[in-house]
């Protein structure tokens, strides 16, 4: 499996080229008011609102309480991931979080014909991260739909704010990319304000009881995220987990969109919370220094509820 996501094919080395210059210009995104005060010790945790939210690849938000929504592995065309979509749908999305896989292969006609029915109606606000299933061909899919739906290429990585919280989009099909982890690194000294009100998002879990496993290879980047973060979300595994805190973050894995499930392992010690029978996404509301997180199948029944609390520095 690790051989798999180091590899890196001729399609996706020809976008990377392409998007070099997009990446650093738009990688980091829509910087926001410190809303600095004389007693940051006592003081209640801040709204930040964005300063440059509009002109940025995807913008901040500026709702108080606004409402995420998070899913991966959904996009294969078939009738349970379009019921997923639709329970979505039929709730408030402020924000979308795509943990990525279009399937079959993440083709131009597979963006066409499996994504965009489902969750194309959310582009505008939706924030995409890579899965290894459009990875081979991410200079003709992932990147020509997305430069479409937007206007401007996609970053491979960049980072945006939703009601005091930041949220971080990495690519895990690199999971040892230095560069990556300096760009990380750097974005997290940038913006110190935030403190551990970070929200890590991408396709593969560094932490998983499910059939794929851990993929340790992401260590580097959990390390640059350590005491700056307190959730992560991921895909990949095809079921709903939440793990206990490893080293101040709660990991959750919602890969459970459509496609088929997987088993996960009942035995893990990590495991706060799993389901690996039901399809479904994470609704997360956001405040300042606070997220409140339910499953939700595709039936719209909520299966678990968790709070994630954080403090900005």
């Amino acid at each position: 499996m690790l051989d798999r996501v180091r590899r890196i094919p001729l399609g996706a080395r020809l976008a990377i080229g392409a998007l070099a210059v997009a990446a650093a210009s738009a990688g980091t995104i829509a910087n926001d008011r410190n809303g600095d005060g004389a007693d940051e010790a006592t003081k209640a945790p801040t709204y930040r609102g964005p300063s440059g939210g509009g002109h940025s690849w995807m913008p901040s938000l500026a709702r108080r309480r606004p409402v995420v929504w998070a899913v991966g592995d959904a996009a294969d065309g078939g009738a349970t991931g379009r019921a997923v979509a639709a329970m979505v749908a039929s709730h408030r999305v402020d924000r979308l979080l795509y943990l990525g896989d279009v399937y079959e292969t993440g083709t131009a006609a597979e963006f066409a014909s499996n994504y965009r029915p489902l969750y194309g109606r959310f582009d505008a606000i939706t924030a995409p991260t890579i899965g290894n299933h459009e990875w081979p061909n991410l200079a003709t899919g992932y990147v020509p739909y997305w430069t479409a739906a937007r206007g401007t290429p996609p970053p491979l990585r960049y980072a945006f704010t939703v009601s005091g919280w930041q949220l971080i989009s990495l690519n895990s099909n690199l999971p040892t990319d230095t560069a990556q982890e300096a760009w990380l690194s750097a974005e997290i000294r940038r913006t110190p304000g935030y403190g551990t009100c970070r929200i890590a998002f991408m396709h593969h879990p560094r932490y998983s009881a499910g059939l794929h496993g851990d993929l340790t290879a992401l260590q580097g980047i959990f390390d640059e995220l350590r005491g700056h973060a307190t959730i992560a979300l991921a895909g990949h595994d095809h079921d709903m987990q939440r793990l206990h805190p490893i080293d101040g973050i709660t990991p959750f894995v919602d890969g459970a969109g459509g496609r088929e499930l997987y088993p996960v392992n009942r035995d893990d010690p990590r495991l706060a919370f799993f389901d690996d029978t039901s399809h479904g996404a994470l609704r997360i509301e956001l405040r300042p220094g606070r997220a409140d997180l339910s499953f939700v199948d595709q039936t719209g029944r909520t299966l678990d509820r968790s709070t994630v609390t954080c403090r900005q520095a």
